[in-house]
C-alpha cells in the first residue's frame, strides 16, 4: 500500500487496494511455485508492471504515463521523478471525530490503520516504508492511551503533533540522505555513515562496522529508488542481526530489542551513542609515529582511511560527522605527499597542528555565532545573517533569502543551549541539511559560480566553502526602483510579526541594490529607517510623512 501511495499519489484508497490485492495474490502464489514465470522479475518491476496497467493511467497522471515505455531502471528513474512532496492536491490525515475514532479504531482496526497509512505515503512519497509503519504503531499506541482518558481529543491532539514533528524531522533527514548518495556517491555516504556508526557504536569492532555498513547502504539505495518491500525486509533483518548481538554493538538498544519488529528499527535508528571505551590509545602513535604508514596507506588505500574514519570518530562522539570527513580528507591529502618523498616519517611526523586546523575553524564560526545569537537576539541575528548571505547570492529570490535565514537561525536556537559536547554535531549536522536544500535548487535554477563550487567541490567542505564565500563579485544589481522603497501606513498598523517581516525584506531588497555597502551604512539606514517609521507613525498624515522622509 504504501509503495504504491507513493508512486500513484492521486489514487483513492480502493483503488489501490486493487492493486495492493494483485500483488498479495502473486506473492502467495510464487510462495508455492517459485518456478511460475511471472515469478522471476525483480519487486519494483512486478510494482511498475502493476501501475503501468492501470486504465486509464494518462487522464489523471498526463505525461508520467510516459515512463512505461522505458526499460527498468531508466522507467523507475522517470516515476521518481514525477513524485511531489506534500502536494496541494492531498489533504493531510483528516482524523475521525473524537466522539467516533475510538469504536472506529476498536471494530475496523486493519482498515482504520491502512488508511492513516495510506494517507501518510500520498502526503510524504519520499518517506520510507518502515518510518511510516512505525509511525502507524506510534498512532495505534496514542489511540490505545487517549481512547481510556475523558477527553479524547485534547489527548490525541498532543499526541499527534509529537508524531508530525518526528515525521518532519526523519522524512528531511531520509531525503538528505538520499540526496548525499545521488550527488556524491557510494564512496562519501559510506564514509559519512561509517563516522556516525562509529560515534554511535564506539565498542563495536572495525569488522561489524564494515559488515553493518554494507548492509545499510544497500537499504538506502533501496529505499531512495522507492523499492519500499525490499529495504523494509532488509532493514528489519539488519535489526535482528543487530539485536543478536546487542553486546557486540551498544548496550542503548536492549529496550529497542524488545520491541516488535516494526517499532524496533527507528528506535535503534534513534539510540542514544554508547558510552566509549575508557582506555582508547592516542592516535597520535598509530598514525603520526609509526615509521610504517605508507606501507598500510599504499598496501590499501580504502581500507587504510576507513580504519582511520572508525579509530577517530569513536574518539570523537562531539564532532560532526563532516568534521571527521575533513580531518581525514587532511590526514590522507597528507600521506598522498609524504609517501612519495625520500623521508615520509619525517615529512608527517610533526602535522598535529596541521590536522587540527578544521577542527579550530568549526569549533570558532559555531562559538562567534552562539555568543552573536545569545548577545543580539534571534530578530537581530537572522538580520545578521541575511546581510552575510544576500551578499553572497544576491541573484536568490529576497523570499527564499528569509527563508534560509529562518532556518539558519531556528538551527542556531536549537544548537546552542546544548551542552559543549553536543553543540558542534548538532549545528553542522543541521546546517549541512540547510546547504544540502539549497543546493538542490541550485541544480534546477543555477544561483552564481560560488555556490555551484561549493555544492559541488566536496561533501565534507560544503559548510566551510559557505562559511568562507564572499561577496559575488560577477554579480550586476538591478537598476535603482525608489518603487521598492515606498511606505504606507500598513508600516504602522501591519501585526507585529507581518512588519518584522517587511522589514527583514526591505534590507535583503537593499543590499540587492547596493551589495558593496558596508557594516557601518546599513546600520546607518537601518537606524534612520526606524526613526523614521517611529516619528510618522504618530502623525495624523502618515503616508505624506513618509513621502517627505
Amino acid at each position: 500500500m504504501i509503495t504504491f501511495a507513493q508512486y500513484l499519489q492521486r489514487c483513492s484508497y480502493d483503488g489501490l487496494s486493487k492493486l495492493v490485492k494483485d500483488v498479495v495474490d502473486l506473492a502467495q502464489k510464487c510462495v508455492a511455485n517459485e518456478d511460475a514465470p511471472e515469478c522471476t522479475k525483480s519487486l519494483p518491476s512486478i510494482f511498475l508492471d502493476e501501475i503501468c496497467q492501470v486504465e486509464k493511467l494518462r487522464d489523471s497522471y498526463g505525461t508520467m504515463a510516459d515512463c512505461c515505455s522505458k526499460a527498468d531502471p531508466e522507467r523507475n528513474e522517470c516515476f521518481l521523478s514525477f513524485k511531489v512532496s506534500q502536494p496541494d492536491f492531498v489533504q493531510p490525515y483528516q482524523r475521525p471525530a473524537s466522539d467516533v475514532i475510538c469504536k472506529e479504531y476498536q471494530d475496523n482496526r486493519v482498515p482504520f490503520l491502512g488508511h492513516f497509512i495510506y494517507s501518510v505515503a500520498r502526503r510524504e512519497p519520499f518517506l520510507y516504508a518502515p518510518t511510516i509503519l512505525s509511525l502507524a504503531a506510534d498512532y495505534e499506541h496514542a489511540l490505545q492511551t487517549c481512547c481510556k482518558e475523558s477527553d479524547v481529543g485534547a489527548c490525541l491532539d498532543e499526541k499527534a503533533a509529537a508524531i508530525k514533528e518526528r515525521a518532519k524531522k526523519v522524512s528531511v533527514k531520509q531525503q538528505y540522505s538520499c540526496g548525499i548518495l545521488k550527488k556524491f556517491g557510494e564512496r562519501t555516504f559510506k564514509a559519512d555513515k561509517l563516522a556516525l556508526l562509529s560515534q554511535k557504536y564506539p565498542k563495536a569492532p572495525l569488522s561489524e562496522m564494515l559488515k553493518i555498513l554494507e548492509d545499510i547502504k544497500g537499504i538506502y539505495k533501496e529505499c531512495c529508488e522507492g523499492d519500499m518491500v525490499e529495504c523494509m525486509d532488509d532493514r528489519a533483518e539488519l535489526m535482528t542481526y543487530m539485536c543478536s548481538k546487542q553486546d557486540v554493538f551498544s548496550s542503548k538498544i536492549k529496550d529497542c530489542c524488545e520491541k516488535p519488529v516494526v517499532e524496533r528499527s527507528q528506535c535503534i535508528i534513534e539510540a542514544d551513542f554508547d558510552d566509549k571505551p575508557e582506555d582508547l590509545p592516542s592516535l597520535v602513535e598509530r598514525y603520526l609515529e609509526d615509521k610504517e604508514v605508507c606501507k598500510g596507506f599504499e598496501a590499501g588505500h580504502d581500507a587504510f582511511m576507513a580504519e582511520f574514519v572508525y579509530e577517530y570518530a569513536r574518539r570523537h562522539p562531539e564532532f560532526s560527522t563532516q568534521l571527521i570527513l575533513r580531518v581525514s580528507k587532511g590526514y590522507e591529502t597528507l600521506l598522498e605527499k609524504c609517501c612519495k618523498t625520500d623521508n615520509p616519517p619525517e615529512c608527517y611526523g610533526n602535522t598535529v597542528e596541521m590536522l587540527h586546523k578544521p577542527i579550530k575553524e568549526t569549533q570558532e564560526v559555531i562559538k562567534t555565532n552562539c555568543e552573536l545569537l545569545t548577545t543580539q537576539g534571534e530578530t537581530d541575528f537572522l538580520k545578521a545573517l541575511l546581510i552575510r548571505y544576500t551578499k553572497k547570492m544576491p541573484q536568490v529570490s529576497t523570499d527564499t533569502l528569509v527563508e534560509i535565514g529562518k532556518k539558519m537561525t531556528a538551527v542556531g536556537t536549537k544548537c546552542c543551549q546544548l551542552p559543549e559536547d553536543r553543540r558542534l554535531p548538532c549545528s553542522e549536522g543541521y546546517l549541512s541539511i540547510v546547504i544540502q536544500d539549497m543546493c538542490r535548487r541550485q541544480e534546477t535554477t543555477p544561483i552564481n559560480d560560488n555556490v555551484s563550487h561549493c555544492c559541488s567541490d566536496s561533501y565534507a567542505y560544503r559548510r566551510p566553502c559557505f562559511t568562507a564565500m564572499g561577496v559575488d563579485t560577477k554579480y550586476v544589481p538591478p537598476a535603482f526602483d525608489p518603487e521598492m522603497f515606498s511606505f504606507d501606513e500598513k508600516l504602522c498598523t501591519a501585526p507585529p510579526a507581518e512588519r518584522e517581516l517587511g522589514q527583514m525584506k526591505l534590507l535583503v531588497n537593499l543590499i540587492k541594490r547596493k551589495p558593496q555597502m558596508t557594516e557601518e551604512q546599513i546600520k546607518t539606514i537601518a537606524d534612520g529607517f526606524t526613526a523614521m517609521v517611529d516619528k510618522c507613525c504618530k502623525q495624523s498624515d502618515i503616508d505624506t510623512c513618509f513621502g517627505e522622509e
